[in-house]
């Protein structure tokens, strides 16, 4: 049973799948008394606790490939334009007086 539950695990972290896919891997488990409820449960938290951080490390790996690109490029970011746009304003408030 455990070596069955490691499997699972190792190939949900893998895997690439859909939740209703993984729901339905796990639900046949249970089914052929492979796994009990409660380690369905286990394993579907982590199967999504893991979906989580993979997105959230795929989401800075982008921002850091977008990053380098813009720097690259040497592309006015939105903070560039904005410390611009506050010095057009301080400089049209100063002529004003």
């Amino acid at each position: 049973m455990a070596f069955i539950k490691k499997w699972l695990m190792f190939g949900l972290g893998l895997a690439v799948t859909g939740k209703e896919q993984v729901e339905k891997f796990v639900d046949e488990l249970v089914k052929k008394g492979e796994l009990s409820l409660e380690e369905a449960k286990d394993i579907m938290d982590q199967w999504i606790q893991q979906k989580e951080e993979r997105k959230a490390e795929l989401q800075s790996m982008v921002r850091e490939q977008l990053k380098q690109m813009t720097d690259k490029l040497d592309l006015a970011t939105k903070e560039d334009i904005r410390k611009l746009e506050q010095r057009i304003e301080n400089l049209e408030k100063s002529d004003g007086n």
